[in-house]
């Protein structure tokens, strides 16, 4: 690619999207259109996802795109935390008069846009939920949200983007608090083992909270930059939504009681955290496990050579291939026919990022062999007979998803600061720009201890910091504010962010 890193990180990842044909924007200001490649990674995510969802009991659902702005006014806190991002509809129809667009059919109540689902799901829960016997409620549903976004950027942020949120009521608070720390295991499983992210969880301070949430728990990445990406939340919302939707159950006593719910959710954003974490100055680089084709066959011929017998070579040994296992399922296996160079073939997989790109031409034929590239070094070619490469794929994918997760650690490890204990020291690591870390002098995170005080974060609002949650692995001694010199009971983890 003509942009690197180093040069612009902005442009960089702008162009690996586009390298790697997975979106564009669409004529409409702050969407996306998410073209075949990128939506197979994104079918890929929510299949795996979708798997482990259900195995925790939890069952699919569909709700409303629309809903009454009453709903979210029952709940002050939440409608307050969207009522700068929510898109309404206000009338039913229009009229062309004169060339003119006029508005008709004015709503008596506008409709909200769904920004998020809680208050109509608490609405269909009232319904549904009457007994003890009822509970608890597991659902869950893939969707499309839209919020008003300024600034927007392909998958990290965009007004219309695709998303799961779940939704569970329960009989009391610790069903509740553990649901909501089950699900964000299950994020932390997959995020770390399928998209090789590697992450650091927690929970958020209260003014970082869900509007409307007792508890909210994030995982957060760290991205190329330096800057960290919130990968997925969890929330247990106590019994704020269910008291103004007024969702009620009568309990072994007979005793009306309110349930306890919880929300939890994940979106498109994972696309853009892949490629911030994984790709590289030649385009992406996608983990096995997501990789909408994991090998694809590139045969090569002269123009006045047969390509018959080199595609049937490619065709057979991607047949074998596809008898082979990957974390239990059939390789997914690609054959390129298209009239195109082999070398522009060649480097629009590896632009795509898929994982093991294969080279068979006539001479290749003629000793039963091929030449394969790994995307983790695409400098080297190797050359070994079909049948060693078929029996060894599953062991190079492997490779190849291990050797992502390494990187990505290796990168939040080396560049997590502990030893940051002023003001001073702290507020000097923030003025050096966010750029790539392979760059000197870039900044990333600080894990420092914070005395809670919301008030002692306003400095740091002309540096982009924020506190991006309080990690669940606390050291046992207390210490001093990184901010104000107080006493402090936790450490946090501060850091520029998208």
């Amino acid at each position: 690619m003509d942009i690197t890193r180093q040069k612009n990180y902005t442009d960089w990842y702008q162009e690996v999207i586009k390298a790697a044909d997975m979106a564009e924007n669409s004529i409409v200001r702050g969407c996306m259109v998410i073209k075949p490649w990128g939506m197979g990674v994104w079918e890929r995510l929510q299949r795996l996802l979708d798997d482990e969802i259900k195995r925790t009991g939890h069952d699919n659902c569909y709700f409303p795109l629309f809903v009454p702005v009453g709903l979210f006014l029952k709940e002050a806190a939440h409608v307050e935390g969207f009522a700068k991002e929510m898109a309404l509809v206000t009338h039913t129809r229009l009229k062309i008069v004169d060339g003119q667009v006029k508005l008709e059919g004015q709503l008596e109540e506008p409709l909200v846009v769904r920004p998020t689902s809680e208050t109509i799901i608490a609405e269909s829960f009232a319904q549904w939920i009457q007994s003890y016997r009822d509970l608890p409620v597991l659902i869950n549903q893939w969707a499309n949200v839209v919020r008003w976004e300024l600034r927007p950027r392909l998958f990290m942020r965009t007004t219309e983007f695709l998303w799961q949120e779940g939704h569970t009521a329960h009989a009391t608070g610790a069903e509740a608090q553990a649901e909501a720390m089950t699900m964000l295991e299950v994020y932390r499983t997959f995020m770390t083992e399928q998209l090789g992210l590697s992450l650091i969880v927690g929970e958020k301070p209260p003014h970082e909270r869900f509007p409307g949430a007792e508890h909210t728990y994030s995982l957060e990445a760290i991205m190329q930059d330096g800057k960290a990406l919130q990968a997925g939340t969890s929330h247990n919302l106590g019994q704020g939504f269910a008291k103004a939707a007024n969702i009620q159950y009568q309990d072994k006593e007979g005793a009306l009681q309110h349930v306890h719910t919880t929300s939890w959710g994940t979106s498109t954003r994972m696309v853009g955290a892949l490629i911030m974490t994984h790709a590289d100055d030649d385009g992406m680089r996608l983990p096995p496990a997501v990789a909408p084709a994991q090998v694809v066959f590139v045969p090569i011929i002269r123009e006045d050579a047969d390509i018959e017998p080199v595609t049937a070579f490619c065709e057979a040994a991607a047949k074998r291939l596809r008898d082979q296992r990957f974390q239990g399922e059939a390789v997914r296996v690609k054959v390129d026919t298209r009239d195109k160079k082999a070398q522009d073939k060649r480097w629009d997989w590896i632009k795509k990022g898929v994982p093991l790109v294969v080279e068979v031409g006539p001479r290749d034929l003629a000793k039963n062999e091929l030449c394969w590239i790994d995307r983790l070094a695409i400098a080297k070619k190797n050359f070994e007979p079909a049948d060693t490469f078929v029996e060894k794929v599953e062991e190079r994918l492997n490779a190849i998803q291990s050797g992502l997760k390494y990187a990505a650690d290796k990168m939040l490890a080396e560049h997590t600061r502990s030893d940051i204990k002023d003001y001073a020291a702290f507020r000097e690591h923030f003025k050096k720009k966010a750029d790539w870390l392979g760059k000197p002098g870039s900044a990333g995170y600080v894990r420092a201890y914070w005395c809670g005080e919301e008030e002692s974060l306003a400095p740091l609002s002309d540096l982009g910091v924020t506190v991006r949650n309080i990690p669940f692995d606390q050291p046992k001694e207390p210490g001093i504010c990184v901010l104000t010199g107080k006493p402090a009971a936790q450490q946090v983890i501060f850091a520029r962010a998208y």
